[in-house]
């Protein structure tokens, strides 16, 4: 440890020698032994020497938490920007962490007390963020009132160890947004609902505490935890909450609602909301359901750990610290109804109300406490050493030290003998109380029987007796006599003998086996040979389950789960599955997947990228196929994943050109002067599984420039290099496949034009030489990534042009001389039947109605340029009563339930083509606006 912190000593003694000079030789040496303990201390001194005097200073065996609200508060009063109170929290929050961590290593307060000061100082920094938006956004937007004229509030929920006042040292924090009553803002430029001035203001929140910035971060945030989880509204009303749990709720929820408690000053909404959720989280009677719900999760979790292999795991593994949570939570959950007393957040106040309830024998209360008292101190360690959230034990020698300096163990070998001891002891009061997972039946049952089964006579008997489909015994026979000619070795032939009786009688569970049968066998067929697949599913009962309900439910999921055997890891917990991504996460989540491969190996990002569109593509279908995602929600997922991947695929290819060629030299740090225009599905926000990407790509680069690389070339080249880099990554082929299709047709000139064009040329194209169909095609344009500069551009340009005057009888003839030739050469469809798309008051009518509108009144109502989407199109028109508002929702209505028929049969594998009859409702209605608004005869 001496030599690690030399380093750091001798850079504290270059930037800050003063900070050094009144420390006594005692205090020197206690600071030397810090900075060797901590890399996050030794770097945050470094940066602040200035806090070392003030650290001294202070009583180091313990702080004053109540006094984190008010200072914050304090700090924070005469800040008027959000970037500076960014700055302030991070700091502030640095600070703290840093005396937290040196009282911790070097033993000068109880672990309880870290524990306590590391919550207070989260729901400090929490609320002070919270406050001082709440404040600013009333400022600009008036305050939430509700009905009655009463001030409405963000009230949130601390959840995990948060709430239960045991935050880890360097834990995420989980929250839960919520207000009391809906109403509007009073006093704004304009009214808006409660709930969007919550949503935006919790968006802001979010974003404050979780963005990294030069100071670092505040807490990582989560809010899966939330109502529908990510799929759901950010924040929901009291009683959106109330409707939520008393319907849909689910155990696991139960589970996390139990340490759920309302940070900041107790008020009488915060004991309205805790009363709301009582009757969801405790039963009025003995509720011994709770210790099944508790032994499925615990069983999740050690089969991710064990898929993961997160070996030396103290909070996930065999009796490790998420299994003292399981046992106390169990007895709350059980008796918690009946007991008001159990009824609380903390661990260690409901272990010691257990034992004086009679629940628990002192023995185990002991044993529990203080093994769990360890691994909670070596976890604290452990994330203390670089403020990094982990709860595994060292893989090198240097942290083995450390924690045994903090701990007083001889060595690391006396160390795990502790800590070995503490988790042996916690695993076997688990098994006590909750129990292992039960064990599936190996006995001989009529699956295996049937699975084993040579005669037809005995087959059919054996499904007879079942109640199940004849059919699926010629099908599974044909199928056995193909897998028994394959070559797939010992390990797999006794896995899928294992695997195919409880496969079977999932499907017999099944409302339709034959149907799910097929499907499931071609996943199967793909996987035979991939041995650790078959175990997988064998280990799972949820992923058998999910594979054949979702094969059942879309072969176009079926197809890509036989494709991508990777996405079967995906089954493994459903809760996880279902719970897509929120739409602002796309962009963080990926970020986050790609940082476990190396910047310069360019095959295994493309690889990434691929592997996770697909199995984000997976959630949403899964999603969209179950009803979780209405249309236009599945839609705007598929479509922020879509910017998602486009965000780093030209950073990538910027990386690329330019680790060879520099960077055009007038750009300043963090410019790229290039943008990515999405039109058509993905500029309406409108892609569906398998759309391809309409592009153009922007730059705005003078003439003559050049780049500052060693392989200097001019920015036109530069820029072209880039577009064909950009198009070679999203389109070569890996093992998971193309990424996206791409279309450039849409681009200035067509086809024959520059496969990137300088803004302004654009702009001359669109006013000078574009068609009137390149115009409608403008409509749907959206910027999607690029500059602030040519962002603003761009959005001129294509409102300038949009807003245009036109003679409205010849842009009607145009638009409809262009949907004719458009239905002659696309239109393929018997009579009778209708083209989702194509037909006449098909989805393309519904376009070109908008489209036209658009470009005809534009340039009286500025307004009409702003959106890209047909639907808020469509709301703009009524409100500008430039059609009828019955029409306008006439319109929205068959293209919404057009679109989530096109959905559908997409992921039915099926043309997009139904019988007339099933949408004449629709399309007729449409086919007459189409006639009015173009005056087509």
């Amino acid at each position: 440890m001496a030599a690690n912190v030399e380093n750091d000593w001798q850079r504290l003694v270059d930037r800050s020698p003063e900070a050094l000079a009144s420390l006594s030789e005692e205090q020197q040496q206690e600071l030397k032994t810090i900075m060797a303990l901590s890399d996050f201390v030794a770097s945050q001194l470094c940066r602040y020497p200035q806090w070392i005097a003030v650290l001294f200073e202070s009583d180091l065996s313990g702080i004053e938490r109540k006094s984190f609200d008010s200072e914050l508060h304090k700090l924070l009063d005469a800040v008027r920007d959000e970037e500076q109170v960014k700055q302030v929290l991070r700091q502030y929050r640095n600070r703290q962490m840093v005396s937290i961590a040196w009282r911790d290593f070097m033993g000068y307060t109880p672990l309880e007390e870290s524990l306590l000061d590391l919550s207070a100082l989260a729901e400090a920094l929490v609320i002070a963020g919270r406050d001082w938006l709440y404040r600013d956004m009333c400022s600009t937007q008036g305050t939430p009132t509700s009905a009655e004229g009463v001030a409405q509030k963000l009230l949130i929920l601390g959840m995990g160890k948060l709430g239960g006042r045991e935050l880890n040292f360097s834990s995420d924090i989980d929250l839960v947004f919520t207000f009391p009553e809906h109403g509007e803002t009073i006093g704004g430029r304009r009214s808006i609902d409660n709930q969007q001035f919550f949503i935006r203001m919790g968006q802001r929140l979010v974003n404050l505490l979780h963005q990294v910035t030069v100071d670092g971060f505040v807490y990582r945030v989560d809010m899966r935890l939330r109502p529908y989880g990510e799929s759901g509204p950010l924040v929901v009303s009291f009683s959106g909450l109330e409707d939520y749990y008393q319907e849909q709720g689910r155990d696991w929820e139960r589970y996390a609602m139990v340490k759920a408690r309302a940070l900041g000053p107790w008020t009488a909404d915060s004991d309205e909301l805790h009363d709301l959720l009582r009757p969801f989280v405790y039963r009025r009677y003995l509720d011994f359901s709770a210790i099944e719900s508790l032994r499925k999760m615990k069983g999740l979790i050690t089969q991710e750990v064990r898929r993961r292999k997160l070996n030396d795991n103290i909070k996930l593994g065999a009796g490790g610290i998420r299994e003292v949570e399981f046992v106390v939570q169990s007895f709350q959950l059980i008796r918690g109804g009946r007991e008001p007393s159990l009824r609380q957040q903390s661990l260690f106040a409901a272990i010691d109300t257990l034992y004086q309830l009679g629940q628990i024998e002192y023995l185990a209360l002991d044993e529990l406490k203080q093994s769990y008292l360890l691994l909670r101190r070596v976890e604290n360690l452990l994330q203390a050493i670089n403020d990094e959230q982990t709860q595994t034990l060292p893989a090198n020698d240097l942290d083995w030290q450390r924690l045994c300096w903090a701990l007083n163990a001889d060595n690391e070998m006396d160390l795990r003998q502790q800590i070995e001891g503490a988790m042996a002891c916690i695993h076997r009061h688990f098994k006590e109380t909750v129990g292992g997972n039960s064990q599936e039946d190996n006995s001989e049952t009529w699956s295996q029987q049937l699975w084993n089964s040579q005669e037809e006579e005995t087959a059919f008997a054996i499904l007879d007796e079942q109640e199940v489909d004849l059919q699926l015994w010629p099908m599974l026979k044909r199928w056995h006599d193909t897998v028994v000619r394959r070559t797939i070795g010992p390990r797999g032939r006794e896995t899928l003998d294992k695997l195919m009786p409880r496969l079977l009688c999932d499907l017999s569970a099944h409302s339709q086996p034959t149907k799910a049968f097929e499907p499931v066998s071609k996943v199967l067929d793909q996987i035979l040979t991939r041995t650790t697949y078959l175990e997988l599913l064998c280990e799972n009962p949820g992923a058998r389950q999910q594979l054949v309900s979702l094969c059942c439910a879309s072969p176009w999921i079926a197809q890509q789960l036989a494709k991508f055997p990777m996405l079967l890891d995906e089954l493994i917990d459903p809760s996880q599955l279902y719970d897509t991504t929120s739409l602002d996460d796309y962009g963080s989540e990926l970020r986050q997947y790609l940082l476990r491969i190396p910047e310069d190996d360019m095959e295994q990002q493309m690889e990434a990228l691929r592997q996770f569109k697909l199995s984000q593509q997976l959630k949403i279908a899964a999603a969209d196929v179950t009803g979780v995602l209405p249309v236009m929600q599945v839609s705007d997922h598929l479509t922020f994943l879509a910017e998602a991947i486009i965000e780093q695929v030209v950073q990538q290819a910027w990386m690329q050109v330019s680790t060879r060629h520099g960077v055009p030299e007038r750009l300043k740090d963090n410019e790229m002067g290039f943008a990515v225009i999405g039109y058509g599905k993905a500029g309406g926000i409108e892609l569906g599984y398998g759309s391809d990407l309409d592009l153009v790509f922007l730059h705005n680069a003078a003439q003559g420039g050049q780049t500052n690389g060693d392989r200097a070339i001019d920015v036109g080249h530069f820029y072209l290099k880039l577009a064909q880099r950009i198009l070679h990554l999203f389109s070569t082929r890996t093992t998971s496949g193309e990424l996206y299709e791409v279309d450039m047709r849409l681009r200035p000139s067509g086809a024959s034009g520059l496969l990137v064009s300088e803004i302004e040329h654009f702009g001359d194209y669109q006013r000078k030489e574009a068609w009137t169909w390149e115009h409608q095609a403008l409509v749907r344009a959206r910027f999607m990534f690029g500059d602030n500069t040519l962002s603003s551009r761009f959005n001129e340009l294509r409102a300038e042009v949009l807003e245009t005057s036109r003679d409205n009888t010849v842009l009607a003839k145009n638009v409809r001389d262009m949907r004719l030739k458009m239905r002659d050469h696309l239109l393929k469809v018997r009579e009778g039947m209708f083209d989702l798309k194509q037909s006449p008051g098909g989805i393309a009518d519904i376009e070109f109605i908008a489209q036209y509108l658009v470009l005809a009144h534009a340039c009286e109502y500025q307004a009409l340029s702003f959106w890209s989407d047909n639907v808020r199109i469509f709301e703009q028109l009524a409100e500008l009563e430039l059609i009828p508002i019955a029409s306008a929702q006439s319109l929205t209505h068959a293209y919404c339930h057009l679109r989530d028929e096109n959905h559908r049969l997409t992921l039915q594998q099926v043309n997009t083509v139904l019988p007339y009859s099933d949408v004449k409702h629709y399309a007729d209605k449409v086919v007459e606006i189409y006639q009015q608004v173009l005056n087509s005869p």
